[in-house]
């Protein structure tokens, strides 16, 4: 994975939620952890759940890891 994780959980945004990209592409606006495994999920990755705190596969930008609110 050349160093880079694959999976960006973006900084949450003002009204909540945080945007989930797989190698520059984005997969959606998450409100929760069940919400990136199931965006993960249908983009081929079926192991998500056990990904999130993985950081080769996972980096959490901005704010704290698995916290969705308004920033």
């Amino acid at each position: 994975m050349a160093g880079t994780a694959p999976i960006v959980v973006h900084p949450p945004s003002g009204t909540g939620g945080r945007r989930v990209t797989v190698r520059g592409e984005i997969l959606g606006l998450a409100h929760s952890d069940e919400d990136v495994i199931e965006f993960l999920r249908r983009a081929g990755l079926p192991e998500a759940a056990g990904l999130l705190d993985d950081p080769a596969w996972v980096k959490w930008r901005g704010g704290h890891a698995h916290h969705y609110e308004a920033a």
